[in-house]
């Protein structure tokens, strides 16, 4: 199993709002018989699969390395281990003001089902809405 330390340091590399996870917090959700996480160098992502649906928990790439693959194919991954565990249906949960992770969602089939207004709070105070995005597998 990944190391959560290791994954805290690089969510809070890549994440202040939503805030970041805490090693006790990526602990706690590997330790779910339902939660599944991908690695790969410089970036990873946790997902969970119940019931015949997936959820995107996080997706994290180190800052440095985006735009080189590494969330395309840990999100394709994410598809490929939902489907393997029964689901049929996915969805995630995304800032509205995350262009980049919005790209790559709608890229690979994902389309807004909801919004949560001023969901995500910044430690400065900002707000960002939080878009709720569906797919089937």
């Amino acid at each position: 199993m990944p190391d959560p330390a290791r994954l805290a340091a690089l969510h809070a590399a890549c994440f202040t709002l939503p805030r970041p996870w805490s090693t006790s917090e990526i602990a706690a959700l590997q330790a779910s018989p339902h939660v599944f996480t991908l690695c790969e160098s410089g970036g990873f992502l946790m997902g969970r699969a119940v019931a015949g649906e997936a959820e995107l928990l996080t997706l994290a790439v180190a800052p440095e390395l985006r735009r080189s693959g590494i969330g395309t194919r840990l999100l394709m991954g994410f598809l490929d281990g939902a489907k393997c565990r029964g689901a049929t249906r996915a969805f995630l949960e995304v800032a509205a003001g995350n262009h980049a992770a919005l790209s790559l969602y709608t890229r690979t089939g994902f389309a807004e089902a909801g919004r949560r207004k001023a969901y995500y709070t910044g430690l400065d105070g900002s707000s960002d809405d939080a878009l709720v995005l569906v797919r089937d597998l």
